[in-house]
């Protein structure tokens, strides 16, 4: 059986959000490569203004389905940005992009505890980000490290902070009950 028309309102109304969210979370991704370049690693992998809050704060207010759809979406979307570091290999591009960020829409399955789900949308990045470090990036270890520390060190010196800046802003908006404004 078909949608109905208000089925088809509504979903072209997430459509439109999503596209808004992914929008501005690339915005502040590329501007975050522009000026501030002192907070990106060298193989991929920084610290930005905030650019995954819009992702979570959507994958929060949609739900899961929509959330890993809208990171995936971002992730796609930062690989075609200009900056894009390192591409070795197909499946690393998608381990690094739309999985990685598709993680991010974990955070959905958390509407009532906004900062767990956070917590648990970076994680979900982190462990892709970690699988292609130790596959693809092993070789630049630094001396003495096995690849599995270094790419969970290497990994989490930038999602950490990350976790921080996003989980306080997620935080701060929940608190003033704007999860869910205009919904």
């Amino acid at each position: 059986m078909g949608k109905t028309t208000v089925e088809k309102v509504k979903e072209t109304r997430i459509l439109a959000e999503l596209s808004v969210f992914v929008a501005i979370a690339a915005a502040l991704h590329y501007l975050s490569r522009l000026y501030l370049p002192f907070f990106h690693l060298p193989e991929g992998g920084s610290i930005t203004a905030a650019s995954l809050v819009p992702i979570l704060w959507f994958a929060l207010r949609r739900g899961l389905r929509w959330g890993l759809e809208a990171g995936i979406v971002f992730g796609l979307v930062d690989l075609a940005l200009p900056g894009s570091y390192f591409i070795r290999h197909p499946i690393e591009i998608l381990l690094d992009y739309p999985l990685a960020f598709g993680a991010l829409g974990l955070a959905g399955a958390f509407k009532k505890q906004p900062v767990v789900g956070v917590g648990v949308g970076i994680a979900g990045r982190f462990v892709f980000h970690f699988i292609s470090g130790i596959v693809f990036f092993y070789t630049y270890a630094w001396p003495g490290w096995d690849p599995l520390l270094y790419s969970a060190a290497y990994n989490a010196t930038y999602l950490i902070p990350e976790f921080i800046i996003s989980a306080s802003i997620i935080f701060i908006l929940s608190k003033r009950k704007l999860l869910d404004i205009y919904l």
